[in-house]
């Protein structure tokens, strides 16, 4: 057997060498050619474009060969007929276009994951490899019919599944592609339409599928989710170091990574509220109260206000900015955006106010006159308070820092919320943001909008630029014959104006209405409703996989069911649960379901693939 063994696995290394020749020759090939582009040019914005265009294509791949090199191949098929399909990380084709190495993520590679003896699915034999580096150091084959072994079947040990359970665990999640089974492949390639939701208990596989999920849509729906990305969402840092090799190693880069303090760009909060002010900030309510404190920053004075306008004392009615304001909250319009409308339409009734105290000298006031007198009720001082303390502009920082450092104001703003909870709330003015509050930071930005918005000129001019980049983007894919494998869209977005590219990620960090074509959420069943209504937002089309395990809930009132936990983002979803626990032994994992199920908690059964000892390491077996 050893010496069939020692075969098998020289056999393979030569097979695995020519692979890793052959991505060797594709990445000096791609390298060659980015060069070459790179050396080109032209004098024309035309031939700029073009040139960029095929940067970008070389440059993604060759970023994706370099990624590929750890663990590049990870299984063969024998087929019924004789025919071997080797999967790995990568498709691999030689000069001639023939397959060397198949995608582990196209239709053609399913039956390495779904194949059983029952529905072998046209396999006779399935080998799972392993490697170090770029040798074969270990081959092991499950043969579906035990009456047909073929000569150089590897039969050694345990499945491949239950050795890498068995290894020692490092402090990173081991990439387990090649050890995905049935149950989870069938969810992996489920399509991407709607919210997908995967329950399972501890030690079901429930983190390895959603990110396998997330690079599998990457590949299957590519030019759809290049352009957009996938967002996904983790309970902490340590979960993001914990995975941050995975997705990587499949030579995905449209993934971006953040925890539920890194939603909002500018904004890092790592610092967890405590439970009771973490579930008052977390409550549905929450989005009412922002809404009336925006609306408390939209009132005019009381009495009437005397302002000087280069010597002329105006006296201003309430009812002038009243006015004023509901023309601008008619518009519905975001509080910064509406802004402008209100002071507009106050300018012109001072003016005109204005006007009548000029005339009234017995002068004679025409266009020019009123086009000078209204800028300089303008850039008065005393205008500029009034209209400010009428209706100033805000950020969302200030809008949060000013809620909860001003007991009246967030008394006006939160009346349903007792003096009990909204002495919660209360904090320093320098206090830094916490993970609570950034869903709240979120919700006011909806509702605020650009604080700066007087640059509309400047922004309909980035929009007349866009609009000539993506028209120059389309004619130099069309020129180049490279249709499908770049977009006009992701060209356009994909180079600053300086030339430089820049990942997905890093323009989705610096905007905070980039939507993304689809999103994961790990450990769901602790997400609050305010953190899910910040979710809805950056992922409107409503494409999720959103994992987790309502048992493991630690709020103090956890949700009963999906339906209820994730209601403020859908009312539809499909649920699939995850019933093979592959790290828990069966002894431990039967001990916790009845103990979940005594306390009314909801679970899903699963069937534990691995014996324990549980009496543990120190208590001697009975003779």
């Amino acid at each position: 057997m050893t010496d069939a063994v020692d075969a098998e696995l020289e056999r393979e290394q030569r097979y695995v060498a020519g692979l890793y020749d052959r991505l060797d020759a594709l990445r000096d090939e791609a390298r060659g050619e980015l060069e070459r582009v790179r050396r080109g040019g032209g004098g024309t914005h035309q031939a700029r474009t073009e040139r960029d265009a095929m940067a970008r294509l070389f440059e993604d791949r060759l970023q994706q060969l370099r990624d590929v090199d750890d663990r590049m191949v990870f299984g063969r098929l024998r087929l019924t007929d004789g025919a071997l399909r080797y999967i790995g990380r990568i498709g691999l084709r030689d000069d001639e276009q023939q397959p060397l190495l198949l995608d582990w993520r196209a239709p053609q590679s399913s039956a390495f994951y779904q194949a059983t003896a029952a529905t072998p699915l046209g396999v006779r034999v399935r080998r799972h490899l392993t490697t170090r580096g770029r040798s074969v150091v270990g081959v092991e084959d499950e043969v579906f019919d035990p009456d047909d072994v073929p000569d150089d079947a590897a039969l050694t040990g345990e499945s491949a599944l239950l050795a890498a359970l068995a290894a020692q665990r490092t402090g990173r999640m081991h990439d387990i592609v090649g050890t995905i089974q049935a149950e989870q492949d069938r969810i992996i390639r489920s399509e991407a339409r709607g919210v997908l939701v995967v329950q399972g208990g501890p030690g079901t596989g429930k983190t390895a599928v959603a990110l396998h999920r997330a690079a599998y849509l990457l590949y299957a729906q590519k030019e759809r989710l290049a352009r957009n990305g996938v967002l996904v969402v983790g309970p902490s840092r340590s979960f993001l170091e914990y995975i941050e090799q995975v997705l990587p190693s499949l030579g995905e880069t449209g993934v971006v990574l953040k925890t539920l303090g890194q939603l909002y760009p500018g904004v890092d909060a790592g610092t967890v509220d405590p439970a009771p002010v973490a579930a008052i900030k977390g409550r549905a309510r929450m989005a009412e109260v922002i809404r009336r404190a925006v609306h408390l920053r939209q009132v005019a004075p009381e009495r009437p206000t005397d302002v000087e306008v280069d010597g002329v004392v105006l006296t201003v009615q309430p009812e002038v900015l009243q006015r004023a304001i509901r023309h601008a909250q008619q518009t519905r319009k975001p509080h910064n955006e509406a802004r402008v409308v209100f002071v507009k339409d106050a300018l012109s009734s001072l003016t005109a106010q204005l006007a009548e105290r000029v005339a009234a000298r017995g002068g004679t006031i025409d266009d020019e006159d009123r086009r000078l007198l209204r800028e300089d009720l303008r850039t008065a001082h005393d205008v500029k308070v009034l209209l400010n303390t009428a209706w100033l502009p805000l950020t969302p920082q200030k809008l949060l820092g000013d809620l909860f450092t001003r007991p009246d104001y967030l008394a006006r703003a939160a009346p349903e919320l007792s003096p009990a909870e909204r002495e919660l709330l209360a904090r320093a003015r320098s206090a830094a943001f916490t993970i609570g509050d950034v869903p709240l930071l979120d919700e006011a930005a909806e509702l605020l909008g650009e604080a700066d918005v007087q640059g509309d000129a400047r922004a309909q001019a980035r929009e007349a630029q866009r609009e000539r980049d993506l028209e120059n983007a389309r004619a130099a894919i069309e020129n180049m014959g490279v249709g499908g494998l770049v977009s006009a869209e992701a060209l356009a977005d994909g180079f600053a104006e300086d030339g430089n590219p820049l990942t997905t990620a890093e323009r989705a960090a610096m905007d905070r209405t980039w939507t993304y074509g689809h999103i994961v959420v790990d450990e769901a069943q602790e997400l609050t409703p305010m953190q899910w209504r910040l979710l809805r937002r950056r992922g409107p089309l409503r494409s999720f996989t959103i994992v987790g395990d309502l048992a493991q809930s630690a709020a103090s009132r956890p949700p009963r069911s999906w339906q209820q936990a994730i209601r403020p983002l859908t009312e539809e979803f499909r649920l699939e649960r995850l019933t093979v626990n592959y790290r828990t032994p069966r002894e431990i994992a039967e001990l916790a379901e009845r103990r979940a199920e005594r306390d009314g908690l909801p679970i899903t059964r699963s069937r534990a693939v691995r014996d324990g000892d549980p009496r543990g390491p120190h208590r001697p077996r009975p003779r």
